[in-house]
């Protein structure tokens, strides 16, 4: 069932969305060759803790760290620790709040220094995918209409989308119906509706779409060993259009 969320309590997703945000920006700030995935994972407890909200990960199904770090081939769910990043890497950072009892979920994926072209056109690519999903996210519209279009972004750009990992409904939990998925056939799905409130995320591959889970448990990677991508707001349908509630332009009260 897909909750439809109040005005009130699309109010305090915009609160959690601003935080996290802020989030976003303080530690992706810090993305550079020599740093280590577990110092960005400090920092971003300390600011989690300074805002006087709390991790939406850590603990979540046993998962040990503030946020996620996902380095090169690495998906999702990567577990900060020793790496060092070094010059030409891919860092995905996935980062979620809670914060008066609703959340919000965000990813954006970064480049360590310089790197090889084909890595700035997959970030790119994951931007855009997530960019035409989200405006296909209108009152009236059906909810594969969004999946479709991140599926259209990869594959115009040579591409592969995650099909194991999905997006998903968002509220007072982390995650709840629907799936969202990669890829999709547009006029399908359940109809959208003003009040529903969804993570949308891209994963995208430059390989094989085929994934792996490491013995850790969490980390994802691509089966090939090629770069992923991953780029992810939480959202709100209006009857104005899409909101992107995980944005700096909303200021916390």
């Amino acid at each position: 069932m897909i909750i439809i969320k109040s005005a009130s309590e699309i109010d305090k997703m915009r609160v959690s969305g601003a935080i996290t945000a802020e989030l976003m920006a303080a530690v992706g700030g810090m993305i550079a060759p020599g740093v280590t995935t577990a110092e960005l994972d400090r920092a971003a407890e300390a600011f989690i803790r300074g805002c006087g909200a709390r991790s939406a990960f850590k603990g979540y199904r046993g998962y040990p760290a503030s946020i996620c770090v996902s380095v090169n081939e690495e998906v999702v769910h990567g577990i900060p620790g020793r790496r060092r990043l070094a010059a030409g890497d891919i860092v995905s950072l996935d980062v979620g709040v809670e914060y008066d009892g609703y959340f919000a979920d965000m990813a954006r994926t970064f480049a360590a220094g310089g790197g090889a072209s084909e890595n700035g056109r997959l970030l790119d690519a994951a931007r855009f995918a997530v960019e035409d999903a989200i405006g296909k996210a209108v009152a009236g519209g059906w909810l594969h209409d969004l999946s479709h279009a991140i599926e259209g972004r990869a594959a115009a750009n040579g591409f592969s989308v995650v099909r194991d990992y999905v997006g998903h409904g968002i509220g007072s939990r982390l995650h709840e119906d629907p799936q969202i998925p990669n890829y999709g056939t547009p006029g399908t799905g359940p109809r959208l509706k003003a009040g529903m409130t969804f993570a949308v995320e891209a994963m995208l591959n430059a390989g094989t779409h085929a994934v792996r889970v490491l013995s850790d448990g969490w980390t994802v990677v691509t089966m090939d060993g090629r770069p992923s991508a991953h780029w992810e707001d939480t959202i709100a349908i209006t009857d104005d259009g899409p909101e992107v509630l995980t944005c700096l332009k909303k200021k916390r009260r």
